[in-house]
């Protein structure tokens, strides 16, 4: 019974990395109007976003 469940997580597992290779960690510089100090955003983004993101 034990070889089925693990057999079973690899296939998760393949599948998760698979899907997650279609997603980016994005980190952006916002300038701060008031203090001129530079402060950073992190996002997740669909690959096919990047651009639109960074537009922003």
């Amino acid at each position: 019974m034990a070889k089925a469940a693990s057999k079973n997580a690899k296939v998760k597992d393949a599948k998760a990395a698979a899907e997650s290779k279609v997603w980016t960690k994005v980190i952006k510089a916002v300038r701060s109007p008031k203090t001129g100090a530079y402060t950073f955003k992190e996002a997740i983004v669909h690959k096919d976003k990047v651009q639109e993101y960074m537009a922003k």
